[in-house]
């Protein structure tokens, strides 16, 4: 797989196993009406942008594609509670070329603060962030940061780009309406004036490709040949990927600097696109009602950024993910996979009684964290004291309701099925309250439960009580059979007492007793490779309405809590810059939900997908629904999604934006104060 922009234009065929719509094919330019596009020679600096360039908004659920037809420019209205982001797209085509060698042309993309006529403001780089979304197999996925508050982007002829604007509302933040403008301006692009006219970002990014290219392929003597061979394949793609940018595309001409244009010039050419947001008196959950714990492969870091297990480069690398991923209102946990299905998992890679420890787990963002049943980083205490001693000191903490331990991924015979019990049996000798998550989408294939496989995964809770508190089913399970979550949840009642309704939060759990301490058991729910089309899912194609909806669907059926596999689990690679591939034998991006940032600049901070922002969206959907529910029950929650026709059920949910604006707009009008 190839991330490069793919500057000549090359078509590039469908991906095998993607999924899903909503990237438009087919048009032409000549669909809007308008001026006739001018001819000959062009000035862009003479010539209005709106007669070089389409520019319209699009919402962060379209996939913007490089065929992506063109719309009216509209001014954009948005609404954010605080504690909340919201994003928007600017969507950019080219109506001619203004430049040369294979290129349409470059525009200037400056943003301004947003502010309120009782002068508050939303600071650009701080509240307002601009990233370029970057197709992944030919599908508009990756978020590359912009600089701020001017950038440059290099748009090619016939092809649609995107703009990704978020604005993070602070807890502090006054409520009221901010406005505010992102203004695009075409420039000359003759690339005699390239190294000018990029920004400072853009020329770091390309001399450290350049950096790295060097630095792949000199420590190469006595290195096995793949080893050789896979340096050089990545040293190729990221040489090609320099060659092929605005800046070496023509040489030596008279033009002169292209730097920001002043005030006058650019009112009177620039296209101006109106932003406004809405913020009101509603502060989401510092602690997501959610719990949403997400894997994080610790061996593909490892490899990828060759970094020792265990060293102080190791640490940092894990502590930038955990702080990261935070601000998606995820639970991050650290992972290794061992025989059968094992799994080591841990949230923080310091013991117990690191001063670490305390920070990552009372931090009010974290909802959830897993506790490691074995030394994470080797040692010479034996296991089972190492466990005895962690759970002695997180027990005294008030964060210990947040700890859990997730011992086996899906068991599929006895034999793992009684390991995973005998480890909980032991962890339950040291702490009687510890939560044990046990995710499965099947009984025991050699010891059937019942007559039926669904029978017999209905039947697990009972088989695996009292070693586990946490039963965390596959969505793929239940189909579109939401009726089954009825006999799921029935099971869980059958021998434990009462089922506990809250209202607020639209979920259930159950209030039981265990060797007399308060133990609740949550049914929480999992995707992975399954469930796939039409059904809510993550992987790379699908609707942006399908990624939101998955969250949709928990907070429908009623769970408790939710998990994800892995978000970085792409194939291994021993070279920070190394082209991502996805793994075989998985749909398309599966997995693989953020990208390492050294792969498109110089930068070493992961790099968003589209489909961790859409995650983050549908995590704050169900806080507005949790609202709703409080004052008019779940029931009125439920009536809500279908009056709005934004979720209905796993095939039938709303393939379009507007239901979403509806929904939270209704919520907007009845819940504020």
């Amino acid at each position: 797989m190839d991330n490069s922009e793919n500057p000549q234009g090359v078509v590039v065929p469908p991906v095998e196993g993607v999924a899903g719509g909503g990237t438009a094919y087919g048009w032409n330019d000549a669909g809007l009406p308008g001026s006739d596009p001018p001819k000959g020679s062009i000035d862009p600096t003479e010539v209005p942008t709106a007669d070089l360039v389409h520019v319209w908004c699009m919402p962060s659920t379209a996939n913007v594609g490089p065929q992506e037809t063109p719309r009216h420019l509209e001014p954009t209205n948005l609404l954010a509670a605080r504690n909340e982001r919201e994003s928007v797209q600017i969507a950019l085509r080219p109506k001619v070329s203004w430049a040369s060698s294979g290129i349409a042309g470059v525009v200037q993309v400056q943003c301004s603060d947003l502010c309120s006529t009782s002068g508050d403001r939303l600071v650009v780089g701080q509240s307002l962030t601009l990233r370029r979304v970057v197709p992944i197999l030919s599908v508009p996925d990756a978020l590359v940061p912009l600089d701020l508050p001017v950038s440059q982007i290099t748009l090619l002829p016939g092809e649609t780009s995107a703009v990704w604007v978020s604005i993070d509302v602070p807890n502090a933040q006054p409520p009221g309406l901010y406005e505010g403008e992102i203004v695009i301006t075409a420039t000359k692009a003759e690339a005699e004036s390239a190294s000018q006219c990029l920004g400072k970002g853009e020329k770091h990014r390309l001399y450290t490709e350049l950096r790295n290219c060097l630095d792949t392929m000199e420590p190469i003597d006595g290195k096995p040949l793949d080893e050789v061979v896979e340096r050089s394949k990545s040293a190729t793609t990221s040489l090609r990927r320099v060659l092929l940018s605005s800046l070496f595309s023509e040489f030596f001409s008279d033009n002169g600097s292209i730097d920001v244009m002043d005030e006058d010039a650019i009112s009177n050419l620039s296209v101006r696109v109106k932003l406004s947001l809405t913020v009101w008196d509603f502060i989401l959950p510092a602690t997501p009602s959610l719990p949403a714990v997400f894997g994080i492969s610790d061996t593909v870091i490892e490899d990828r950024f060759r970094v020792q297990h265990g060293s102080d480069e190791w640490y940092e690398a894990l502590d930038q993910h955990f702080k990261w991923l935070l601000q998606y209102k995820i639970s991050p946990y650290f992972c290794r996979w061992g025989d059968s299905m094992r799994v080591l998992t841990y949230t923080c890679p310091w013991p117990a009684d690191h001063p670490k420890s305390d920070e990552y787990f009372s931090d009010p963002r974290l909802a959830a964290y897993a506790v490691p049943y074995s030394p994470v980083v080797p040692s010479d205490v034996a296991a089972k004291e190492y466990l005895k001693k962690e759970v002695e000191i997180l027990r005294t903490k008030p964060h210990w309701k947040k700890a859990y331990f997730y011992l086996w991924d899906e068991p599929l015979n006895m034999e793992q099925y009684d390991s995973l019990r005998n480890m909980a049996s032991e962890l339950h000798a040291y702490a009687p309250d510890a939560r044990v998550l046990t995710t499965y989408y099947s009984g025991p294939s050699d010891a059937p439960l019942a007559p039926t496989p669904f029978e017999s995964f209905v039947k697990v809770p009972k088989f695996l009580r009292p070693h586990t508190q946490i039963y965390c089913t596959s969505e793929w399970v239940l189909g579109n059979r939401e009726d089954l979550v009825k006999d799921i949840t029935a099971e869980l009642l059958l021998e434990n007492g009462e089922l506990e309704h809250i209202d607020a939060c639209g979920k259930f759990a159950l209030y039981c007793k265990i060797a007399c301490l308060d133990v609740y058991e949550e049914w929480w729910t999992y995707v992975c490779m399954g469930p796939s089309d039409p059904h809510p899912n993550w992987h790379l194609g699908m609707r942006g309405t399908q990624h939101r909806a998955v969250m949709w669907r928990v907070w429908k059926e009623g769970g408790t809590g939710f998990l994800y596999w892995g978000a970085n689990c792409y194939e291994k690679a021993t070279v920070p810059s190394a082209e991502i591939r996805f793994r075989r034998g998985l749909p398309p991006g599966d997995g693989v939900l953020f990208y390492p940032g050294t792969v498109f600049s110089s930068s070493h901070e992961p790099v968003a997908s589209v489909r961790l922002e859409r995650i983050l969206s549908g995590l704050q959907d169900i806080e507005y629904l949790n609202l709703y529910a409080s004052k008019y029950g779940r029931d009125g929650g439920l009536a809500l999604l279908e009056r709005t026709g934004m979720y209905l059920g796993p095939e039938r949910y709303t393939f379009e934006h507007m239901p979403i604006d509806v929904m939270r707009g209704e919520i907007f009008n009845t819940c504020r104060p």
